[in-house]
């Protein structure tokens, strides 16, 4: 049974910074491209970042790019992004999510990825 869990979403200031970690369990990530999507309230999931099997290629959505890093750990099986210079609106749930095939590029829809974690919410307050 594949579980992804994120962790260290919180309240911050806008300026300040985060790291979420996604923990996977239940299969091996090395050959899996991962990601990260988010939730706002009254919106439809949107592509954060993704990152290929050894971790040497990413890609990020223009809202997020240059402020947020997605890096990744396979011999612990755990996924990171860390997120800076946040702004109000970076607020949402943030999920994480394995591709639903092996040996695929980085992929940024939804539909592509066939396991997510439950979400951690992130608040950056004005």
């Amino acid at each position: 049974q594949v579980q992804l869990v994120e962790s260290g979403g919180g309240l911050v200031q806008a300026g300040g910074s985060l790291r979420l970690s996604c923990a996977v369990s239940g299969r091996t990530i090395s050959n899996y491209g991962m990601g990260w999507f988010r939730q706002a309230p009254g919106k439809t999931r949107e592509f954060v970042a993704a990152i290929g099997r050894s971790g040497g290629n990413t890609y990020y959505a223009d809202s997020v790019k240059g402020r947020f890093t997605i890096s990744r750990d396979n011999a612990k099986n755990m996924v990171y992004l860390q997120m800076n210079s946040l702004k109000p609106e970076d607020t949402a749930v943030y999920f994480c999510a394995l591709d639903r095939y092996t040996y695929k590029g980085l992929r940024d829809r939804a539909d592509e990825y066939g396991y997510w974690g439950q979400g951690t919410q992130v608040t950056v307050s004005s």
